[in-house]
């Protein structure tokens, strides 16, 4: 198994492929790399899997320069029904877009904004309900192409989005509520994508406070659906990722708390760990290049 990572080796950061422990420097960094079509993009990586590896690299979130992440909501059951259960005032709303020909796409987070793996999440003061959204999320290179597979978690306010649906960049995209990684796994190396084991547990004062267990084999769209939509009027010239929504949901009135630490995994691709803060300070706290 090989993973593309971005990382920084002797203070400089760049991409290498990760296999069996052990990082081999990329010839460019990841966002170039992502303005290759998926052919040279795939022979520069088998190629360098050969090289010596290097010592010392330190694993970065798999997102920079121009790259966005960018969302798919109500693409599960289980995601169109705990958007009811918590709309209620607006519940035909989520009603038609689960069924609806054209996607629910939504902007969530620029390169710089997004935490790594082992990285802090945020939840904000002004919402009582916070959750996690454990994602498989697409790796697009400037062409369009599905280059790889990462784990997103689309960290989100039920409270703020069932108050009133056009509140959701509000619920979604601030500082912390991006969690990517923890590194791309190549899309030619795994089988089908539509049959990937997803499981999340959040931890609180030593214990298991909530967990389940899911697969993408439950996924409503199709995810060469999903990236035609985000490309249809728009362009990445770095490349983007799309997370492709959520199949598991905590019951209300489930909710993160300070100090949790949430654990993604998701088969072929990866496992995704973070912990939690409460409000903007805290956020700002975690992320010192912001102090």
């Amino acid at each position: 198994m090989t993973h593309i990572v971005r990382c920084a080796i002797d203070g400089a950061v760049g991409a290498g492929v990760l296999a069996g422990g052990h990082v081999r420097p990329l010839p460019l960094p990841l966002a170039e790399l992502l303005r290759l079509p998926l052919a040279e993009l795939r022979a520069l990586t088998e190629r360098a899997a050969g090289a010596p590896p290097v010592a010392g690299a330190e694993q970065l979130a798999p997102v920079e320069g121009r790259m966005e992440v960018w969302a798919a909501g109500v693409t599960y059951q289980s995601s169109w029904l705990a958007r009811m259960t918590e709309s209620e005032s607006s519940a035909d709303v989520y009603d038609r877009v689960y069924g609806a020909e054209r996607p629910e796409l939504f902007f969530k987070s620029a390169a710089w904004r997004v935490v790594g793996d082992g990285g802090t999440a945020a939840v904000r003061a002004d919402s009582a309900i916070d959750v996690p959204e454990p994602e498989l999320a697409l790796v697009l290179n400037a062409h369009g192409e599905t280059v790889g597979y990462t784990v997103c978690d689309d960290v989100s306010s039920r409270t703020i989005e069932g108050e009133n649906p056009l509140y959701l960049p509000q619920a979604k995209a601030y500082l912390g509520s991006c969690v990517v990684g923890p590194a791309i796994r190549p899309s030619w190396e795994v089988t089908d994508p539509y049959e990937l084991p997803i499981r999340m547990a959040v931890h609180r004062g030593g214990s298991v406070v909530w967990a389940g267990e899911a697969s993408t084999s439950r996924l409503h769209r199709r995810l060469d659906d999903l990236v035609e939509h985000l490309f249809r009027a728009d362009v990445f010239p770095d490349g983007v990722v799309l997370s492709t929504g959520t199949c598991l949901v905590p019951d209300l009135p489930f909710s993160l708390a300070d100090g949790d630490t949430v654990e993604i995994g998701i088969g072929e691709v990866g496992t995704l760990t973070h912990t939690v803060v409460r409000g903007l300070e805290r956020a700002i706290a975690s992320r010192p290049a912001l102090t």
